[in-house]
């Protein structure tokens, strides 16, 4: 895989940096994006194909990219298909931080260090090309307003944007309203996409250790509004979260 294309994982970090404040959105749901991200841009590498709600390593040569090499290499070392749920719920501490560090070093992002409550020492993160970040933005604005089915990457990181809850960061308000419920119907264009979307919502939700059902039901896919975590299945009562499932890495 070549590294002149942006993967998703970086694609959703950039699209959840607010330019104002240097900070991302949603930060403990975006540690589980990024981990379902990795899984989605195997897939579009060839690397892995869902297997009901499970991951299946179909070619375990590597990608070139470190980051999604140690993530395929895992996958193979667990010997069987994994189900997403369980493979994006593990503990994935650091994996945000790895990303940012990368997008600095390609000049995407520089470092701005920086104090909280003037003692504990912070890091914010300024994207210094907007142009990357615009490009990233208009295919999903796209993709909203058209009703033009979107390419399988644009319908992922669609769906990865709503399953982590960044409607209200790219759409706002009441005005965005309509803009967040057609990001959620993204979810539909992208089977691995929407695989991993679902996954995401299962893990903040608390449901991991259920199996999936075959098909989800047209309520399954969480608050158009995008306020707070994804709704759960109707009947099917949300558990009490257990803790964090990620620790933030950067603010």
């Amino acid at each position: 895989m070549g590294r002149s294309r942006r993967t998703l994982p970086e694609e959703l970090l950039l699209l959840a940096l607010d330019p104002a404040t240097g900070t991302t959105a949603q930060p403990q749901s975006l540690d589980l994006g990024l981990a379902g991200a990795q899984l989605v841009e195997l897939a579009l590498a060839g690397r892995i194909a869902p297997d009901g709600d499970r991951i299946a390593v179909v070619v375990p040569r590597p990608t070139g990219d470190p980051t999604l090499d140690c993530a395929l290499e895992l996958l193979r070392r667990r010997g069987a298909p994994v189900r997403a749920v369980h493979w994006i719920g593990g503990p994935r501490l650091g994996l945000r931080q790895t990303y940012l560090s990368h997008l600095e070093r390609c000049g995407m992002v520089h470092a701005v260090a920086g104090q909280m409550c003037g003692v504990l020492p912070t890091t914010r993160y300024q994207a210094t090309d907007t142009e990357i970040s615009r490009e990233i933005r208009a295919r999903l604005d796209s993709a909203i307003r058209t009703g033009v089915p979107p390419d399988p990457r644009t319908a992922a990181l669609a769906a990865l944007a709503h399953a982590v809850g960044l409607g209200k960061h790219l759409y706002p308000g009441n005005e965005g309203r309509s803009s967040r419920s057609r990001l959620r119907d993204l979810i539909r264009h992208d089977p691995m996409g929407g695989l991993v979307a679902h996954a995401v919502m299962d893990v903040q939700n608390g449901v991991a250790a259920q199996p999936r059902r075959s098909s989800a039901p047209a309520g399954r896919q969480g608050p158009a509004d995008g306020r707070g975590a994804p709704e759960p299945a109707r009947g099917v009562p949300a558990q009490p979260r257990r803790g964090s499932m990620a620790r933030a890495v950067a603010h």
